[in-house]
């Protein structure tokens, strides 16, 4: 498994990587009709480049193909941390947010914080993250959970 920084090139198989996640793994904790909102379509790759390259994005990348992704804003909010579904629980998300937390050190963050859904709770927990609160999102007028979860980060 590599990990590296992102390219422009690979916004297409990471807008697919994200919808197939949300509409397989994410079912565990939420409803079809909170699966269609959170993502009711693969997203526009041009759109997410624009996002992706204004912040810190790494992917994971295993015989040529992406099968994890992660987004850390400047401020030290980790957007977004997604793993194909055949790659979650073999350490592909653990090796890539260590990757993602090694870049916030050199960059002087303090600290590091995400919106996990409630499928990614125990993940972060696991990643030394504790849970600050639990919120309550609107997509396209459906109801999702979430929790704001955080970690200080030693130098």
């Amino acid at each position: 498994m590599l990990i590296r920084d992102y390219k422009r090139s690979d916004a297409a198989a990471i807008t697919r990587l994200f919808y197939e996640t949300v509409h397989s793994v994410n079912l565990q904790h939420y409803s079809e009709q909170q699966v269609r909102a959170w993502a009711p379509a693969v997203p526009d790759p041009e759109i997410w480049d624009a996002r992706m390259r204004q912040r810190y994005t790494l992917v994971a990348e295993e015989n040529g193909q992406i099968i994890a992704f992660a987004e850390l804003e400047r401020d030290g909010h980790l957007d977004m941390l997604f793993c194909r579904s055949d790659a979650i629980r073999r350490g592909v998300g653990r090796s890539l947010y260590e990757a993602v937390e090694q870049r916030a050190v050199g960059l002087g963050l303090k600290h590091i914080f995400a919106d996990a859904s409630i499928t990614a709770v125990p993940f972060f927990e696991h990643c030394g993250f504790s849970s600050v609160q639990q919120q309550s999102v609107i997509r396209r007028g459906i109801e999702l959970s979430n929790f704001r979860m955080g970690k200080r980060l030693s130098p």
